[in-house]
């Protein structure tokens, strides 16, 4: 029988995933901005565009960082709740054809898996068509070019 789940080590254990991604993010953006003003990156003609193009990347990777951010903040103050309804901080159990699937639903930090768990959020399509359902619910959701059939097993 497996170990039950414990929402809140789940829960730190995406602060600390989204903590790292942070940090590496933090890194690239200090690597894009040195580039950018580094005296290599100074265009010799109208047409070297390295310098533009390198404070184009320290621009998209500043984005990520702020996003990054925003989503550390979120999970550090989230208050989990337990319901039998799914909502945000539900760990829901799924079956699908052959196999079974564990999501965790979570304000930020789609597609990190924590011990097996595959966290999602509510602005997936799968997140969207889980939100509000219970035990023995079934969803068909158009995914890929295919229908998958779903049925809600457990809701936690």
């Amino acid at each position: 029988m497996p170990a039950p789940i414990d929402k809140e080590v789940l829960r730190d254990q995406l602060l600390a995933a989204l903590e790292a991604a942070l940090a590496a993010a933090r890194q690239a953006h200090d690597s894009a901005m040195e580039g950018a003003f580094h005296e290599e990156a100074k265009a010799e003609n109208d047409k070297d565009t390295r310098g533009l193009e390198q404070s184009y990347l320290a621009r998209g990777v500043a984005q990520r960082v702020a996003d990054l951010e925003a989503a550390v903040a979120l999970v550090a103050k989230w208050k989990l709740a337990t319901t039998a309804v799914i909502a945000l901080g539900a760990v829901v159990t799924v079956h699908e054809e052959t196999t079974q699937h564990q999501f965790f639903i979570a304000p930020a930090g789609g597609g990190t898996m924590l011990d097996g768990i595959q966290v999602i959020t509510l602005a997936s399509p799968l997140g969207r068509a889980l939100l509000g359902k219970r035990e023995g619910d079934e969803i068909d959701l158009p995914l890929g070019g295919r229908a998958r059939s779903l049925e809600v097993v457990e809701v936690k």
